[in-house]
């Protein structure tokens, strides 16, 4: 049977039939995304790059780790022993706390040579009056240093133990209870709803939407406020989750938060390979997403956010290492104007030696006993010598103030309490103030030279507009006297309409409602392609506007599909669509698609579905099992056409 190399155009669709005078010319469909490779999710294919890379290579058993799924026993019973769940980010124990901060505190070369300072002046020789008052000063300011690093890790300490006792909801004895984060061991099946932190690394095996898709954003980790897709598998997602078992071999922990090995084997059936795309990380969280759930594989700070922690760091400014360095300066001067003053001693101790029994400060023998001459105090030339150059220490050692160090302490210490009490810096929004985390670094923001950065939307706002386009040799920029209210749609009764608003083009709009020939097929095409070929995903909102605009006769009307005029009982049911997707280039594009009314209302795994101006139509993606399944049933039919014998 000769089959046909290309098979005819599906049944054209009404969606661009936005009205009947609209003729032949408006007759163009939406293309079948079978047909249409441009419109295949850039997530679908990032998963299948990781599934192709993980089956690349096995894991070998020695490499691997072993999970049981719903079996935290076995999981971590010896030798494995994994960790719990449980992190600790601060830096001090009550035993380290002593060694540990003047361990720190004595990198200031500073604080050295006042330690030194003290020492020299516990020498009983040198003649000081009070050997004690000489280190209350370095104590002192030891001491405050002390306190403030202190404070500092009991804050860090108060935050990990608010972020253990967290709570999450656990399968146990089938069926899903509370348990704090501390507790969560490698194994356990973990259930996450929306808005939610996810409480480990755990391998998705269940969500709420029947593909499988759940969405996660990853500020935590990467600073990225763009949604990501991740998914289930078919297979995990078929067996009811109190039934789950199985067992998950995965790589060892890593650092590594874009990259993730494994395989799963439920029940011996075949191994399915696992990716990046089948992985959520602990500081995630789920959005757009009623529930997922899973299985647990690394906890604690096995996890890649805490393998990725390196720990509070020992932060000094450029203040501190400017002193550090005149410092050194300045004890170079001293070592060499006491070295120039005690050979200058020597030498006069040689002149005058057949004196020194007799001169006062330097006597040589003890006359008190009129029948015995002994040594009185004295050591010899070199230790005179040295005593001297001690003692010419102790005398210029006011080149390097002590009392500019105890300032700084102070005035850091004050500085941090303005920068916090600062009604300017204080957020109405979430009701949070200024926090000076570091007191070590105040003096650094008055001090910033040059700013660097990898994109401009680390310092700015990342806003994109769209403000005009050309289609088919047209200009259409003339936006004044256009709409700026977006196009409104329905859905169940709920009036939706995009976030952002965009002013819209009068003629292009006309164009696009009623216009024929070329252009305004290209029009439609143009923005057909705008609301279709993106990652975005649309989120529903409340309007935070619902009320003021109860009583707007205009509230809510937005062409085809939106309310009545003047129905306040729709302005009342009114929702925003907010779009979220990786690129703020595809969210700008696409609210300037639904401006000009072609609205992306729904997007799952396998299809999404928009919105024309009132008319909705699901278009199918490619490669997915709705699509391939739709695609066969068009063969079938079209063979049976032309082969009546072959039956449906």
């Amino acid at each position: 049977m000769d089959v046909p190399t290309r098979l005819p155009d599906p049944v054209p669709s009404p969606i661009l039939r936005h009205s009947p005078s609209s003729g032949s010319a408006m007759s163009r469909s939406l293309r079948s995304l079978a047909d249409m490779p441009s419109v295949t999710f850039a997530a679908d294919m990032r998963r299948s790059a990781s599934e192709r890379a993980g089956s690349q290579r096995d894991l070998r058993d020695e490499d691997a780790r072993f999970v049981y799924i719903n079996d935290a026993a076995r999981t971590n019973a010896p030798p494995a022993r994994f960790p719990d769940n449980s992190v600790r980010t601060t830096k001090y124990s009550i035993l380290t706390f002593i060694p540990r901060n003047l361990y720190e505190q004595f990198h200031r070369v500073a604080y050295v040579y006042f330690l030194i300072l003290a020492a020299l002046n516990q020498v009983p020789q040198l003649g000081v009056f009070s050997p004690v008052a000489s280190v209350l000063p370095l104590a002192f300011v030891l001491g405050v240093t002390a306190v403030k690093d202190a404070y500092e890790d009991w804050r860090r300490h108060r935050s990990d133990k608010n972020e253990n006792n967290r709570t999450a909801s656990v399968l146990v004895d089938g069926v899903f209870q509370p348990k704090p984060w501390k507790e969560i061991q490698v194994g356990d099946l973990v259930r996450v709803v929306a808005n939610e932190t996810l409480p480990c690394d755990m391998v998705l095996v269940s969500t709420s939407d029947p593909t499988g898709v759940a969405y996660v954003q990853t500020i935590n980790l990467d600073g990225e406020s763009n949604l990501k897709t991740r998914y289930a598998k078919q297979e995990t997602m078929s067996t009811p989750t109190e039934a789950l078992a199985g067992l998950i071999k995965c790589e060892k922990p890593n650092r590594n938060i874009y990259g993730f090995l494994a395989t799963v084997d439920l029940d011996g059936r075949r191994a399915v390979s696992l990716g990046t795309s089948n992985i959520m990380l602990r500081g995630c969280e789920l959005k757009n997403t009623a529930w997922a759930i899973g299985v647990a594989v690394y906890t604690g700070r096995d996890t890649k956010v805490m393998l990725n922690n390196s720990g509070a760091p020992s932060k000094r400014s450029r203040l501190e290492t400017h002193t550090n360095r005149e410092t050194i300066v300045l004890a170079v001067v001293l070592t060499i104007l006491c070295t120039l003053v005690s050979l200058l001693a020597g030498i006069w101790l040689s002149d005058h030696r057949d004196k020194l029994g007799v001169i006062p400060f330097f006597r040589k023998y003890d006359f008190s006993d009129p029948n015995e001459v002994d040594n009185y105090k004295w050591y010899g030339r070199g230790a005179e010598v040295t005593f001297t150059f001690m003692m010419a220490v102790i005398q210029f050692q006011v080149m390097i103030p002590i009392a500019l160090f105890i300032s700084m302490e102070l005035v850091r210490v004050g500085q941090s309490y303005f920068m916090v009490q600062d009604k300017h810096m204080f957020d109405d929004k979430t009701q949070a103030r200024f926090q000076c985390r570091a007191l070590n670094i105040n003096e650094d923001l008055g001090q910033i030279k040059y700013v660097f950065s990898d994109k401009t939307g680390t310092l700015t706002e990342n806003r994109m507009e769209f403000r005009c386009a050309s289609v088919h040799g047209g200009d259409f920029s003339e936006t004044v006297g256009g709409a700026a209210d977006g196009h409104a749609v329905t859905d169940d009764g709920v009036v939706l309409r995009p976030k952002t608003v965009v002013k819209t083009d009068p003629k292009l709009m006309a164009t696009l409602r009623d216009g024929t020939g070329a252009k305004a097929d290209a029009a439609r095409d143009f923005f057909l392609t705008l609301v279709t070929c993106n990652t975005i995903v649309p989120i529903i909102v409340d309007d935070d506007e619902e009320e003021a605009a109860d009583g707007d006769p205009a509230a809510g009307t937005g062409g085809e599909g939106g309310p009545a005029d003047g129905d306040p009982a729709a302005a009342r049911r009114r929702r925003l669509v907010e779009y979220q997707g990786e690129s703020p280039d595809e969210q700008a594009l696409v609210y300037a698609a639904a401006a000009y009314g072609y609205t992306l209302v729904e997007r799952t795994s396998g299809h999404i579905i928009i919105d024309v101006f009132g008319n909705r139509q699901r278009v199918y993606q490619h490669g997915s099992e709705e699509c391939e399944a739709r695609g066969k049933q068009h063969i079938r039919i079209k063979l049976s056409q032309m082969s009546p014998n072959l039956g449906p």
